[in-house]
């Protein structure tokens, strides 16, 4: 009979802890996807804002050796992220592709002009220095004209919500933190509460405080690192999925980013553990013999 209630308290314990580790590891893993998105935040913003294409459209008259030259330059100016040439007859491809209709045919000539599409990078993809360049760039003979006018709007509303974007967003990390710490703190408390009699005995044959919290703090130290280690790999398969099939935004290339990212997740998990441990026990050595079965 013994040895059964033995047996039984051990899987009780073993079943609270995995308990414990399990909701240290959700929450995690949670807290870890949130602050992913938060430290690239501006990656993200930085992509869809290299997807805005300039077409520079060259007069008929261009030679190939200005077109290459100019190429060469907007290269070596280190504001290009993608520049692509296209020639009047691929241009008439795919607008025929659009409509559905021969249009060259029809018309019986090709109206279209060589271009090129090019992807300014992140930093230059503002309304004054897209005109800025636009006006530099039409000071050469070859070139017709420079248009993004299609893209604007989504410049300007990427432009005018950046500010307001990374404000909200700080504002949820902070919420977000908070919760983190309620639910960590509520798990703890509930796994704790269980060992109120223990603790309640110990004081009673005269330990002292600290020697009664040192195990509890021991423990609370291995679930939260047990827990920070499932979140780790949980986070760590997520974002290998998302790099496969996103390789645009190099998920997996900023080591950097990577290590404040695992190395927040582990001491966010370790320094909740200890502190809620520290402070439910501290409330539980405060209990009176008489309150222990309330």
């Amino acid at each position: 009979m013994t040895d059964f209630f033995e047996k039984y308290q051990k899987r009780k314990l073993i079943n609270a802890n995995i308990s414990v580790v399990v909701s240290i590891a959700i929450v995690l893993f949670l807290l870890g996807l949130f602050g992913f998105f938060l430290l690239n935040s501006n990656k993200i913003i930085n992509h869809f804002k290299e997807q805005v294409v300039v077409t520079v459209f060259f007069k008929e008259k261009a030679k190939i050796t200005e077109i290459k030259k100019f190429e060469k330059q907007i290269k070596l100016s280190n504001i290009v992220k993608n520049t692509k040439f296209i020639t009047k007859k691929e241009a008439a491809k795919r607008l025929k592709n659009e409509i559905g209709e021969d249009f060259v045919k029809f018309l019986g000539y090709n109206p279209l002009q060589d271009n090129f599409e090019i992807n300014l990078k992140a930093g230059y993809v503002n309304e004054q220095k897209m005109d800025s360049l636009k006006q530099t760039w039409l000071k050469n003979n070859f070139i017709a004209d420079v248009n993004y006018e299609y893209y604007k709007p989504l410049i300007k509303v990427l432009n005018q919500n950046i500010k307001k974007l990374s404000l909200l967003i700080g504002i949820i990390s902070l919420i977000f933190l908070l919760l983190v710490f309620l639910l960590i703190n509520s798990a703890i408390r509930l796994a704790l509460y269980n060992k109120r009699f223990s603790i309640k005995t110990m004081q009673l044959v005269g330990a002292t405080k600290s020697f009664i919290r040192r195990p509890f703090m021991l423990k609370a130290f291995w679930l939260g690192t047990a827990g920070a280690v499932l979140a780790s790999l949980a986070l760590w398969f997520l974002l290998k999925y998302f790099d496969q099939h996103f390789p645009d935004f190099h998920i997996l290339s900023d080591y950097s980013i990577l290590g404040i990212l695992f190395g927040s997740i582990f001491l966010t998990g370790i320094f909740i553990t200890l502190t809620s441990t520290y402070f439910v026990t501290a409330r539980l050595l405060k209990l009176k013999s008489n309150q222990l079965y309330f």
